[in-house]
């Protein structure tokens, strides 16, 4: 038997994590399994709602780890298709919850839509009832003056705001990938960098400009200053090693500035010197 909750989770944020901690301690005192379902891909790429803007906070492994390191019993993911999409709740209740999963509760968020008849939270707590399964209900979180929300995080990041995101998500942005060969421009005027490429394309990366991150590779962890643009490249500081081909993970801190253009390499020189000595003094205040 198991208590269940239903929810594409994308970033597993404040809200989400209350959630996960609300279904924890509820499938204990029930003695029974605590159970998230989650869907890949995104309903948008598959309804086209939207889909070519759709950006996402977590890549599927990425939100499964996390998932899983909160203490849930087990995480299923469903695949979600367009026959799949056209499950009515009162359907969703049964054959998914029910009887595949063997569940006998589940969670409702403020925010729960279930089924191809969009039911309510109100609508889908009578509809599980007249199904056979208990209900429990949970409340929006707010945290710095607002609802969190995926939405929110995605309009955070957007906007560069990479120290709102990580306040609302728990813990500082990321992105993953390789480590590819670039023009090393930045080689020739003493700024080598590591040219990212995404293993998640669909991956949301924060605005143009230059942040503080803190870099995770093979060989361990470092500070960085970091410009996104057309490409994601990182200098790397007290760090010269050949990284091709390797690993890269991103920790966004805080952004430094906006992009800029520059009419020599002396002048993108002198700016970037004046970009590492902004992120010592956030690393400064930070400690």
């Amino acid at each position: 038997m198991a208590v269940i909750a239903t929810g594409f989770f994308d970033g597993v944020h404040i809200g989400h994590r209350m959630v996960v901690d609300t279904l924890v301690q509820t499938a204990r005192e029930r003695g029974e399994e605590s159970v998230i379902l989650t869907f890949w891909p995104h309903p948008r790429t598959v309804l086209q709602n939207d889909a070519v803007r759709l950006r996402l906070l977590n890549s599927l492994d990425e939100k499964l780890a996390i998932l899983k390191n909160l203490g849930v019993d087990r995480v299923e993911v469903l695949p979600f298709t367009r026959e799949f999409s056209r499950m009515t709740a009162g359907e969703y209740f049964d054959t998914v919850v029910k009887d595949r999963y063997n569940g006998t509760a589940v969670l409702l968020g403020y925010d729960n839509r279930i089924g191809s008849d969009l039911l309510s939270r109100e609508q889908a707590t009578a509809c599980a009832r007249e199904h056979g399964l208990d209900v429990i209900r949970t409340e929006s979180v707010s945290s710095v003056g607002m609802a969190v929300s995926s939405t929110k995080i995605r309009k955070a990041l957007s906007d560069g705001d990479v120290a709102l995101a990580s306040k609302l998500l728990c813990c500082d942005y990321s992105i993953r990938g390789v480590v590819v060969s670039g023009k090393q421009l930045g080689r020739t005027i003493g700024f080598p960098t590591a040219n990212m490429r995404l293993y998640e394309p669909l991956k949301l990366i924060p605005s143009d400009g230059v942040y503080l991150t803190r870099v995770g590779t093979m060989l361990g962890s470092h500070y960085g200053m970091t410009n996104v643009s057309e490409i994601i490249e990182t200098n790397i500081f007290d760090f010269d090693d050949m990284i091709y081909g390797q690993d890269i993970t991103l920790e966004f801190i805080s952004k430094v500035r906006n992009e800029m253009r520059f009419p020599s390499l002396e002048a993108l020189k002198e700016q970037l010197e004046k970009d590492r000595e902004a992120c010592f003094a956030l690393l400064t205040h930070k400690s």
